[in-house]
């Protein structure tokens, strides 16, 4: 039997004072953590997660949002971001322990359309319990809820907790917000966040979904199959990266491939049509069926996508992909490498991956692996994961698990911004830090 991957994020914290940059100033405000592991950026503004700064400019005073309570002063933290001119989205997270292991959880979201100085916060949706006598477990028959999709009637399995449905990405166009959860799916809300419908994706078997034709969904009931929209038994019900491009098409990225999608933005949640693309080992195809991050180019149609592997019988590889035709043929590219964010700059592609950073200078055509970042006075340690990366208009920003580096010069050059306690102990985080030699 298939049982939900559990997936945590451990975001290592150690309180901050000041950028790396000679004599520490404990009047200047620092990022607030060294893991960094959200990144976004519009014009010359750059945000950051899981613990949601601001800084524009490249200034060395970074901006801490006082109205944003649930991460400011709450266990929430970023999952993940999108940004507007003055709009900030944001998907919030946090773990908890169950039965020993750290489980990420939903939270909701925070909408800012002033810059970030003032949030709304949007309840993460969840489905009602059933009243029905007996049904205190959601995979009891007769306990599940239902949906239609084309005209038929379809059963779903209940999800009434957070666990395992935190924000992994999320994305934007004017009211239209859609955000991927692990076993939640696919959310959508047409009116910026006040409230929210659930997505039907295709079945891990079909290619495509269009209101015109019947589905079976695979789920399993004291052992007999049965036809559920369930997450627990298909990987492409499983959420992970979003985005809207240019041409206002949808691309989501599941454990179980890519979907595509030419009307999410404005059809009816019952008749919203599906292209499926699944890892199907084929030389133009996908290099794995796990799709975690989605950019688009500037510039370009081009979609690039973070392959993870996930086939079950392990077929599939780690690598990056992109696409010029709307996912007909795919290119690969660092096959074996598990990369984890991508972002270009200046015509230079940059992958933020699990062993260093690969900067690719021609189309990646050849790449080079930075390992580790040096700055004049300080470096990213030996063994950082490189988690994220974003372009301002004059920088490129990379988040480690040790800091953040950045480059104005196309990596030629770097500085590194990190979280210090100075050695006469405190910092604007944490007055109790204590004195050190």
């Amino acid at each position: 039997m298939k049982r939900l991957l559990i997936i945590s994020f451990v975001f290592f914290s150690v309180s901050a004072s000041a950028q790396v940059y000679g004599p520490k100033n404990t009047d200047i405000r620092s990022i607030r953590q060294n893991s960094v592991s959200n990144l976004d950026a519009i014009g010359d503004t750059l945000w950051i997660g899981p613990a949601l700064n601001r800084n524009i400019g490249n200034a060395p005073d970074w901006f801490i949002p006082q109205n944003a309570d649930s991460v400011t002063f709450g266990r929430g933290r970023v999952f993940s971001l999108a940004l507007g001119q003055d709009t900030v989205v944001t998907g919030l997270g946090y773990n908890v322990d169950l039965e020993g292991s750290s489980v990420a959880t939903a939270l909701g979201y925070y909408f800012s359309v002033d810059g970030g100085d003032n949030w709304r916060f949007s309840e993460f949706p969840l489905d009602n319990r059933s009243q029905q006598a007996g049904c205190s477990s959601n995979l009891v028959a007769g306990c599940d809820t239902t949906f239609r999709y084309g005209g038929q009637l379809y059963e779903r399995i209940r999800i009434t907790v957070p666990q395992q449905s935190p924000p992994f990405d999320i994305d934007f166009k004017d009211n239209v917000v859609l955000s991927v959860n692990w076993a939640s799916g696919l959310l959508r809300s047409t009116d910026f966040g006040q409230t929210w419908d659930r997505i039907i994706l295709p079945p891990i078997s079909a290619d495509s979904l269009v209101p015109s034709r019947q589905y079976e969904w695979t789920s399993i009931f004291q052992t007999q199959p049965v036809n559920r929209y369930d997450p627990l038994f298909d990987i492409n019900l499983l959420g992970f990266g979003v985005l809207i491009d240019s041409n206002n098409r949808t691309w989501v990225g599941t454990a179980g491939g890519l979907n595509i999608s030419d009307d999410v933005l404005t059809a009816p949640v019952d008749s919203i049509s599906w292209k499926h693309i699944p890892f199907d080992n084929s030389t133009d195809g996908l290099a794995g069926g796990w799709i975690v991050t989605i950019v688009e180019q500037p510039g370009t149609n081009r979609i690039w996508m973070t392959n993870w592997s996930s086939d079950s019988q392990n077929r599939d590889t780690f690598a990056i992909v992109y696409t010029d035709d709307g996912g007909q043929t795919f290119k690969r590219f660092l096959e074996g490498q598990r990369i984890n964010d991508i972002t270009f700059k200046n015509g230079i592609i940059y992958a933020a991956g699990d062993n260093g950073l690969f900067i690719s200078r021609d189309d990646g055509l050849s790449w080079q692996l930075i390992p580790r970042i040096e700055s004049p006075n300080a470096f990213i340690k030996d063994g950082s994961r490189f988690f994220s990366a974003a372009s301002t208009t004059n920088r490129v920003w990379i988040g480690t698990t040790d800091g953040i580096a950045s480059t104005d010069d196309d990596g030629l050059t770097w500085q590194i911004t990190r979280t210090d306690v100075p050695l006469d102990g405190g910092n604007f985080y944490q007055d109790d830090t204590p004195t050190v030699e």
